[in-house]
């Protein structure tokens, strides 16, 4: 059972001050980073949603293997991207999406959520009992979730309607989102 990774890269970045896709860190830009992590985790495929800078990001990610799509109506927030994304994931039992802005998610977190795939799945990370990324969305659900999946909450509402599989990961990454510039040093 093939398991796509959905990665949400398409934002301009405005807190943080330009595309977080083309922020490096680490020596790597944070696209390249994510969609390494999805490809090493298991994820195939690996759908890049891209919207602001997508040329840039063309141009300067090494990004082989992996699908990228754009997002025409990506300043409309992380919904429409994921809209976009689970679309271009069809024929996977599951999608694994995960933003660019969580550079502490690691393939072994991937690995966590593969192994949980199927149709009807919904699965959430937490980290010391919050939850945040990645989010595994079976197929069957695929449907409702991008009905619901307006503005910037992506999936947020379709999660709270639908209680998720709580999957920890503290003991193997990270899930802070960076936001800001200042961020980086956590």
């Amino acid at each position: 059972m093939n398991v796509a990774g959905v990665l949400l890269a398409a934002g301009g970045g405005r807190r943080f001050g330009m595309p977080k896709a083309l922020v490096r860190h680490q020596g790597r830009l944070f696209v390249e980073h994510a969609a390494g992590v999805l490809h090493d985790g298991g994820c195939a495929p690996v759908v890049v949603v891209l919207g602001a800078a997508a040329g840039e990001v063309r141009a300067t990610a090494s990004l082989a293997g992996s699908s990228l799509v754009d997002n025409p109506e990506w300043t409309t927030g992380m919904g429409s991207s994921l809209r976009v994304g689970l679309g271009a994931a069809a024929g996977a039992v599951a999608a694994l999406v995960l933003p660019v802005d969580t550079p502490g998610v690691t393939a072994a977190a991937v690995r966590r959520f593969v192994s949980l795939a199927a149709p009807d799945v919904l699965a959430r990370a937490s980290y010391h009992g919050q939850p945040g990324h990645p989010v595994l969305i079976g197929r069957e659900r695929w449907a409702d979730v991008a009905a619901s999946a307006v503005g910037d909450a992506g999936a947020r509402h379709y999660l709270a309607a639908h209680a998720p599989i709580d999957v920890p990961c503290e003991d193997i990454a990270v899930g802070d989102d960076v936001d800001r510039p200042e961020d980086l040093a956590r």
